[in-house]
């Protein structure tokens, strides 16, 4: 299996987390090649199994960088990808010291949804998604990070176990109707 892993780290902490994830898969028997988006070019990207998205949040969007990036991209319909982002942690309400709740959350933090909406409208097909929070503007990520990636190349992995199975479900399926 090979992943193309394509970030747009600005801080190194994309990169670091693509480094963990790049050695996760190794251990696995898993080629990654990781690039910068400003290293290669999207419509001629390498062939690879799965495509792993990184960018970090910017306003609550992926950054300008990677937004240009994902509309060039020129993938055939039904390639298989995956998002990866660093976002900023949440904060306690200055007055009442509450996190706000993931719903809340997802009102301001947009980062993967408008990924996903890019790559979903190209014809791709997400296999998975995650985040991983910076508790700074400019880092550090969060404590725990690395399990998160964990947790993620374990996603990934068993999402496309599942997704090499699907098709030779699908005939059967089909001519059952």
């Amino acid at each position: 299996m090979r992943i193309e892993y394509l970030h747009a780290s600005k801080y190194g902490n994309g990169a670091a987390v693509a480094a963990a994830f790049k050695k996760q898969m190794a251990a696995k028997g898993v080629d990654v090649d990781v690039h910068h988006i400003r290293d290669v070019r999207p419509a001629e990207l390498s062939l690879a199994d799965l495509y792993v998205f990184s960018s970090p949040g910017r306003f609550g969007r992926p950054i300008g960088g990677m937004r240009r990036f994902l509309k060039k991209v020129r993938l055939p319909a039904g390639t298989r990808y995956a998002i990866l982002t660093t976002e900023a942690a949440p904060k306690p309400h200055r007055k009442t010291g509450r996190i706000p709740t993931d719903e809340e959350l997802a009102k301001y933090q947009r980062v993967r949804s408008v990924m996903n909406e890019i790559l979903q409208g190209k014809g791709l097909v997400k296999v998975g998604e995650d985040k991983i929070h910076v508790t700074g503007l400019k880092g550090p990520l969060e404590d725990g990070w690395e399990t998160k990636a964990e947790a993620f190349v374990a996603e990934i992995c068993a999402n496309l176990e599942e997704s090499e199975t699907a098709p030779e479900r699908a005939p059967r399926e089909a001519s059952a109707a």
